[in-house]
């Protein structure tokens, strides 16, 4: 059985450039008005850092209405998920522009007490941004996937009581960050995890939910509108060593294509379908959940994901949001258990 998670990044570029209005406003709300006309609903990772950053400088008047929109999300049933780039702590703002702390890139490398902090000021923000003391998000998708080493970040999470991670990218591999995640190939549709995000271990905290990939040529994961994306997000302040690095990872002979919304044409989104289409016709009774990711500054072709969210439809495939694929993972693991499942599941 499948069932897809269409998960958005609500965020501006990473090295702060860009308009709230222009890069989160005004597309998440286009995706917001699709999906309610569809009667169904996504999972929105807010940048609790970068939000927080900007409101607190004052920096961008769109603010109010992001956090408005923040609202009405949860208000409407769109599952709120965790999404930090810890880079924008520590964040100075001067003569018009953001210098945020690379130091802090990776939340993983971080002392566990400063972990702590972040994981507990972004969440704080959360619940300030919605009027809910009580919030807490049930997924957590790390800045830039970076979500290795696992602990102790893993465990502070789990201490909140985040029980879905949507960091990894299966077959991944940064040089620059020290990020590889080829072992997670071994695994299946989703897993739980303790001690590396990579490695399935029954007695784990979270559950770990990857962004669908799909190991390709090199070559295929380089389409156009790929790389017209690419080059119009601006370049960060390491921008060649960054460029020269990127083509590190991609020196290989296949590569982790990404299920995209925003930078896939409705062709390549309907093959990826296709071949999961075959194998639970195969194997129906295997749960799939199959995670897509968009970003907010990516969504420059709505008709895309509208003639996507239609083909599934037809195709009586659920979209559906991570609390619900929960509940179902729950059921499989009481069912596995003891021989029973919840009436319902």
């Amino acid at each position: 059985m499948i069932e897809y998670v269409f998960t958005l990044d609500y965020e501006i570029y990473g090295n702060g450039l860009g308009s709230l209005k222009q890069l989160i406003l005004e597309p998440a709300e286009k995706l917001l008005t699709l999906f309610r006309e569809q009667e169904v609903r996504f999972v929105v990772f807010v940048e609790a850092a970068e939000l927080e950053a900007i409101e607190s400088r004052g920096t961008d008047d769109a603010i109010d209405a992001v956090k408005q929109q923040i609202r009405n999300f949860h208000r409407e049933g769109f599952e709120i998920g965790l999404h930090i780039h810890p880079q924008w702590n520590d964040a100075n703002y001067e003569k018009g522009k953001w210098q945020l702390n690379y130091n802090n890139y990776n939340l993983c490398y971080l002392p566990r007490e400063r972990i702590a902090d972040i994981i507990e000021h972004s969440i704080k923000y959360l619940r300030r941004i919605l009027n809910i003391n009580s919030f807490t998000p049930l997924s957590y998708r790390a800045g830039n996937w970076l979500f290795q080493p696992t602990q102790p970040t893993a465990s502070i999470l789990a201490d909140w009581g985040i029980k879905i991670d949507s960091s990894v990218f299966k077959g991944g591999v940064q040089h620059t960050h020290g990020l590889d995640y080829r072992n997670a190939l071994k695994n299946g549709y989703y897993w739980r995890f303790e001690n590396d995000v990579n490695l399935s271990d029954p007695q784990g905290k979270i559950v770990e939910l990857p962004t669908y990939t799909r190991m390709v040529p090199t070559w295929q994961a380089l389409t156009a509108k790929r790389v017209r994306l690419q080059r119009k997000s601006p370049s960060g302040p390491h921008a060649s060593n960054e460029r020269a690095n990127r083509l590190k990872d991609m020196l290989r002979f296949h590569y982790p294509k990404k299920l995209d919304f925003c930078r896939m044409t409705t062709k390549e989104l309907i093959s990826f379908f296709e071949i999961e289409k075959k194998k639970d016709k195969m194997n129906p009774s295997l749960f799939r959940p199959i995670v897509a990711i968009g970003h907010t500054k990516d969504l420059i072709d709505l008709n895309t994901v509208e003639m996507f969210l239609t083909y599934l439809k037809k195709n009586q495939i659920p979209v559906s949001t991570f609390r619900d694929v929960y509940h179902q993972i729950g059921a499989i693991e009481k069912f596995h258990a003891t021989g029973d499942v919840d009436e319902g599941s």
